[in-house]
């Protein structure tokens, strides 16, 4: 066994340096933004989605666009609207008079990196048009199945702070988003930054540093990443935690309405392996699950009315049951 991971910490070193090789890149265009730019990639490294949440002009749009330029990869931008239709972001079929036969015409969801900016500013209908797309790689036009291309990576963009013409997500498509990501203000100094590069015409293109065959290479190789037995298991009993507290001895079922589904088992730990590759590391440790608890967890956690009232946050919850369950 010590030496099968010898060999995997060997391969994930080499990971590790196309990944760190991409943030650099990155952050020669996005300043202060370490902690989301790291979240993106351990999403894309898994294969999964992120819901990014954070007011505007903080540089979501900017932090999608350039990573998808330092991979080589092709970007959409879709807009969500109240007047927006599931056919917009599809694609549909239309009749073509000259051979008298339909063809299909492909929307923008046929691309590798999407963003949906504002999704929640879509009715339901709209925003359920990505669950098929999100979980399977495909989407179904009329009939007809089409694959996706690979990688593909949705990151939804909201606005925490205005409500007034949006539409709150349905429960099954926050599921399909691995990470919940919180985007805040910079600090002073990387202001002082982003005021130096963006007003003094000093920013530039970022540049392609790997291809998606790199990205496909490290997304089969997260699969391999060791997961100990007894890390699996502090794994279910922290998700297990959100569904009955009670029996963890924490003081949270008032406050709970619904716990976290297997989902968020599974990205929990592929987010630890995807965490653990970022380190150049071909095993899981515990402290790779509780840095992308929240992130994974967050979402997950619906609350009580009595909750809500009370000023209680899924965060504080999960802080209490990560300090709670027993780390193996």
């Amino acid at each position: 066994m010590n030496e099968e991971i010898a060999k995997l910490t060997k391969e994930a070193e080499a990971h590790a340096a196309t990944l760190r090789a991409i943030r650099d890149e990155m952050k020669h265009v996005i300043v202060g933004q370490d902690g989301v730019i790291d979240r993106l990639l351990l999403a894309l490294c898994a294969g999964g989605h992120v819901l990014l949440e954070g007011v505007p002009g903080i540089a979501k749009t900017l932090t999608i666009r350039t990573l998808s330029q330092c991979v080589d990869c092709r970007f959409t931008r879709i807009q969500f609207t109240p007047d927006l239709l599931p056919a917009d972001i599809m694609g549909t079929r239309i009749y073509n008079h000259k051979d008298s036969g339909f063809s299909t015409v492909r929307g923008p969801i046929f691309s590798h990196f999407i963003l949906a900016d504002e999704i929640n500013r879509a009715p339901p209908k709209v925003q359920s048009a990505l669950l098929e797309a999100m979980q399977e790689r495909q989407v179904t036009i009329q009939g007809d199945t089409h694959p996706l291309p690979r990688p593909f990576f949705v990151l939804a963009t909201q606005n925490p702070i205005e409500s007034e013409g949006t539409y709150p997500l349905p429960e099954a498509q926050v599921d399909r988003f691995m990470f919940k990501v919180m985007m805040t203000y910079p600090g002073k100094t990387d202001e002082i930054a982003i005021l130096d590069r963006y007003t003094e015409g000093i920013s530039r293109i970022p540049r392609t540093v790997v291809f998606a065959e790199d990205i496909l290479a490290i997304q089969a190789f997260t699969w391999k990443v060791y997961a100990d037995p007894a890390l699996k298991k502090y794994v279910c009993e922290i998700v297990d935690a959100t569904r009955d507290p009670d029996a963890y001895g924490l003081e949270d079922s008032r406050y709970i309405a619904l716990g976290a589904s297997p989902r968020a088992s599974i990205n929990l730990v592929l987010g630890g392996k995807a965490r653990a590759i970022q380190a150049g590391r071909g095993y899981v440790i515990p402290e790779d699950i509780r840095a992308v608890a929240h992130d994974v967890l967050r979402h997950r956690i619906l609350l009580t009315y009595e909750g809500e009232a009370d000023g209680i946050t899924a965060d504080a919850i999960i802080d209490r049951i990560t300090e709670t369950v027993k780390v193996p």
